[in-house]
């Protein structure tokens, strides 16, 4: 199985992005109004220049006397992992895994944005995997009594 398949699964490639120059103030905005986890960052809304989560908030922005007056830039992750649509499942979720992360860009050949998937697209997909084959040898074992 491909990262395509968990894309099309998703149903939608919309990806929503955030400009590094943005204020925070705008970022949890977006997070909120749209009720989703992490941002991408990107200049022209098709590049990563770096991803923005719940997590990077929380942890860089504790302490500062007013988090709301920084910018996304101070906050985002720039080392960014991302994988491709031919790129198989298990090496996204080995990804995700290793690093510690909830969110992957997927980028074309070209580096651009075509979806984010988090971890929970990629165990919706196998748990529908899951349920696919079980009703598959189901089907077979009451087929051959």
């Amino acid at each position: 199985m491909k990262v395509s398949d968990v894309i099309t699964s998703k149903g939608s490639t919309e990806v929503f992005t955030i400009r590094p120059d943005a204020p925070v103030s705008a970022l949890l905005d977006e997070l909120g109004e749209r009720n989703i986890g992490a941002l991408v960052v990107s200049d022209d809304g098709t590049h990563v220049v770096g991803i923005v989560s719940e997590r990077d908030v929380v942890r860089k922005l504790r302490g500062i006397a007013d988090p709301t007056a920084e910018l996304v830039s101070s906050i985002m992750t720039s080392d960014v992992h991302t994988c491709t649509p031919d790129d198989s499942i298990t090496a996204m979720l080995e990804i995700m895994t290793n690093e510690r992360i909830r969110h992957v860009p997927v980028v074309d050949e070209e580096a651009e944005l075509v979806a984010l998937l988090s971890i929970g697209d990629a165990v919706k997909f196998r748990m529908q995997q899951l349920q696919f084959e079980r009703d598959q040898l189901n089907e077979y074992v009451a087929s051959a009594r």
